[in-house]
């Protein structure tokens, strides 16, 4: 064994779905025919002698690594090799598996060292979730039970932690390193891990059936204009106007739900920003990617044990204001900061965005009204119309559909005010025509035939977009 490195001496998967019992046959001609409910989905049905396997080896894990905790010396980690430590783990492992005559094939041996080095220095079983490109969110509802999302689409993985206690160092090693706590008093966390992905963890007593944890993973290849196109999030034609509009200094809302895609399309849309302009971002936890050289990141803060030290979105946005911002993007809007992202839209940074969560463009009008109205701002509801009518120009909806795909299915202009009425108009939208028998969404994208109302102002700045592009297109 390495001495360098050596202190010195002083649940089960879920069970398959019950079979539903056949109902007796109805007349034919007097019953409408109708799908067959869904069978149960996420479901694991391993065999029993996997499923043994795994729990042995779980405990054999659990051994290794109580064996290392006493023997590593963890202050001397920070500074050992990445094969060092390897070496030094697998040393460890070979000795107490020779001391308790456990014998395991080299394939067994080599996983329960790569998930000993996943436990001392990285998020134990999350990691090879983690290092997956190919899933977008984990979900963990307890230790015995962690899903993932692909292409839209959750599943429930075979991977699992030891128990409750398991999870809950792993949570506290992610809060801990950010310089958070989460405890019985303090029962829910967000944080940012060092990739970038976003985290957040619920622990009991508010999270009844052990904690919940959510990690929105960091895509470390940002997606461009091009790639939304060519995954048909939008059409080319939507893309040119989108561009007149960022270029030219309209101001942008991101509608949307939970995992639509709202912070991919503001990404997106700010690489039409031109590099000569300074941007300023505000975000609860980093994730805007700006490609551009001018750019001042700010993440807000939480209060911290005594309940001080908190700075809001609302805070960095009135400082931002200060800094001489040619355009500020907050990553998202929620409460009291809609007043002064809404005046600084109106005062003189035109072509700021940001993102609100919203079901339609015409809900994002009513939810920037209700934010106003939250925040203790007491004005009358058509000055606070008229406010959110000279303010923002573009409200765009981002929607996550039913088969998993992500769609831009709806760009709406705010062209003013009519009476007590913010007076909208749609010039895109996604048209749904049907379903596929694999229940895959059938539709097109569409101009509705609506002239932009900022026509006049993108051929000014030169943007001379082809009268073309408003002209409805019919299903093919």
């Amino acid at each position: 064994m390495f001495s360098k490195y050596k202190k010195a001496e002083a649940k089960p998967a879920a069970a398959p779905a019950d079979k539903v019992a056949e109902m007796p046959k109805a007349d034919a001609s007097k019953k409408i025919a109708r799908k067959p409910a869904p069978s149960k989905s996420a479901t694991v049905t391993p065999m029993d002698k996997e499923r043994k396997r795994k729990e042995r080896m779980g405990e054999i894990k659990l051994e290794l690594h109580r064996a290392l905790l006493d023997n590593l010396n963890l202050a001397a980690l920070e500074h050992a090799t990445e094969q060092d430590l390897r070496q030094e783990i697998s040393a460890i492992s070979t000795e107490v598996l020779t001391e308790k005559n456990i014998i395991l094939n080299r394939e067994d041996r080599q996983t329960l060292n790569q998930e000993l080095f996943d436990e001392v220095t990285g998020l134990g079983p999350l990691e090879t979730l983690l290092k997956d490109e190919s899933v977008n969110d984990i979900l963990v509802n307890g230790p015995q039970q962690i899903f993932v999302e692909r292409s839209g689409k959750l599943e429930l993985t075979d991977v699992t932690f030891k128990d409750e206690r398991h999870l809950l160092r792993i949570i506290d090693k992610i809060v801990s390193a950010v310089g958070r706590r989460v405890d019985e008093s303090n029962p829910y966390v967000d944080a940012r891990l060092q990739d970038g992905s976003r985290f957040n963890a619920m622990v009991p007593p508010i999270a009844v059936d052990g904690s919940l944890v959510s990690i929105r993973k960091f895509k470390k290849d940002k997606l461009g204009i091009d790639d939304l196109v060519n995954f048909g999030a939008f059409t080319e034609e939507m893309a040119a106007y989108l561009q007149a509009a960022v270029a030219t200094r309209l101001n942008v809302i991101v509608s949307g739900g939970t995992g639509s895609g709202k912070t991919t399309t503001l990404n997106a849309l700010s690489s039409f920003i031109d590099n000569a302009e300074r941007i300023l971002t505000i975000e609860d936890t980093a994730e805007l990617q700006l490609q551009q050289t001018h750019v001042g990141r700010m993440e807000s803060r939480p209060p911290n044990v005594e309940g001080k030290g908190e700075v809001s979105p609302r805070d960095c946005l009135k400082n931002a204001l200060r800094m001489r911002p040619d355009r500020i993007i907050v990553g998202e809007t929620r409460g009291e900061e809609v007043i002064d992202m809404l005046q600084a839209m109106n005062t003189g940074h035109d072509g700021s965005m940001t993102t609100i969560h919203a079901n339609s463009a015409r809900d994002g009008v009513s939810r920037l009204e209700n934010m106003i109205a939250m925040a203790g701002i007491e004005m009358p509801i058509k000055a606070v119309r008229s406010q959110i009518s000279s303010a923002v120009n573009l409200i765009v909806q981002a929607s996550r559909l039913q088969d998993g795909s992500r769609r831009m299915t709806s760009i709406t202009e705010i062209t003013g005010m009519e009476g007590d009425v913010i007076s909208m108009q749609e010039v895109f939208r996604f048209q749904r025509v049907g379903l596929t028998p694999d229940n895959k969404i059938i539709g097109h994208f569409t101009a509705t035939g609506v002239r932009s109302h900022y026509s006049e102002r993108f051929r000014l700045w030169g943007y001379d977009l082809p009268a073309s592009i408003y002209e409805p297109v019919a299903a093919e």
